[in-house]
């Protein structure tokens, strides 16, 4: 079946070539960024300066590379950005010569010009060339539960954009459904990996700092937070474009502009449309709960089941972020991404409500039993 202009075409996209991100060294840096946990244990700002120095290219060659060495290249500058900014140093006030490099790599991959989510794990090489802060293994485990959520939510878009273009009523809206819920999954499998092997702690007090905003040309950019990771992409077709809050709204403001070229087109032309949820609010409506046809049945019950995945992964995610900014332990008052834990009980909250609206329309109503005649009645 041939692709239509509205879904995402990811298959000729390079940012979606991972092995050839993840093997490319354009800047020569194996050696080099295998001694930033060392750098970062000793805090040793002047050798994370002179190593960020070291490793800028030169400009005429990097306007050369493809969109895969460019994106390589983001990547191992920003290990170098997050370690000096976790040790109080604004990385381009330490090597103003950057600003124009990190700008250029902004513009030849079409991303915001500082590392994201993409480069800190997709994109990050595995086994001894991984580029890491700490060095620590609960550090690799975090990445890699990161890492193990892209490909099902890369699948999860096209199906999304087909729900977006059918009815409730249509076959394949269930179907398209079904595929979403078996590839979303991912994202509960990652956070049970996160809760068993990565503490609260470690994350708030060792890893969180490496994650702060960085200036790049008089503008702040956040770092490679999991926030970015584009579930909201999910939630805008099934229920947010029109069942939506002003705190979710403001949240993809701010997070949208992280992600791929691709996706960010996914945002733009889905935000102004009519949600699952609202579709099959309206069919119900329209032949009543007591009565569905199969079809609509189907996808009722199929949307159900993603939105219930949904709740399952945002209930256990604030359970760690509530551990991870309580009281006795936080470093920051918001999250990585730049959202309170609030704002994630809020989000729990919408899902939830949308959830339990669509489960009330697979329950069929009983007749009301008739009245007994006569004096009993009376």
């Amino acid at each position: 079946m041939s692709r239509t202009r509205e879904e995402p075409v990811l298959l000729g996209d390079p940012r979606h070539r991972t092995e050839d991100i993840r093997a490319a060294d354009p800047l020569g840096a194996d050696a080099l960024l295998a001694a930033v946990p060392r750098m970062n244990e000793r805090a040793d700002v002047a050798a994370l300066t002179v190593a960020l120095r070291t490793l800028l290219p030169d400009r005429e060659r990097a306007a050369l590379w493809s969109v895969a060495g460019a994106a390589a290249a983001m990547r191992d500058l920003g290990i170098l950005l997050g370690s000096l900014k976790r040790h109080g140093v604004q990385p381009l006030a330490a090597v103003p010569e950057a600003l124009p490099v990190l700008e250029l790599l902004g513009r030849r991959t079409d991303m915001v010009p500082r590392d994201t989510v993409h480069h800190y794990t997709t994109w990050n090489p595995v086994g001894p060339r991984r580029r890491s802060y700490t060095g620590h293994p609960a550090e690799a485990l975090l990445q890699e539960a990161v890492r193990m959520v892209f490909p099902g939510l890369a699948g999860a878009l096209d199906d999304c954009a087909r729900v977006a273009r059918l009815e409730p009523h249509d076959a394949g809206f269930a179907c398209a459904l079904d595929r979403i819920a078996h590839r979303v999954r991912a994202m509960v499998d990652s956070i049970d990996l996160t809760v068993a092997e990565v503490s609260p702690e470690y994350f708030a007090l060792t890893l969180r700092p490496y994650f702060e905003e960085v200036e790049v040309g008089g503008r702040d950019y956040l770092g490679p937070a999991a926030a970015q990771v584009p579930l909201w992409l999910v939630d805008l077709t099934l229920w947010q474009c029109d069942r939506t809050d002003p705190s979710y709204d403001a949240f993809l403001a701010e997070s949208v502009p992280y992600g791929l070229p691709a996706w960010r087109d996914f945002h733009d032309r889905h935000r102004g449309g009519v949600s699952a949820v609202s579709k099959l609010a309206a069919a119900v409506g329209r032949v009543g709960a007591d009565r569905l046809p199969p079809p609509l049945a189907a996808s009722a019950e199929a949307l159900g089941r993603v939105l219930r995945i949904l709740k399952t992964f945002r209930a256990r995610h604030l359970g760690i972020a509530r551990k991870a900014y309580r009281d006795d332990v936080r470093l920051y008052e918001e999250g990585s991404g730049g959202a309170p834990v609030a704002l994630l009980r809020s989000i729990l909250d919408l899902t939830r409500e949308n959830e339990t609206m669509v489960r009330r329309t697979t329950v069929r109503r009983r007749p009301a039993a008739a009245a007994p005649a006569g004096p009993t009645a009376a």
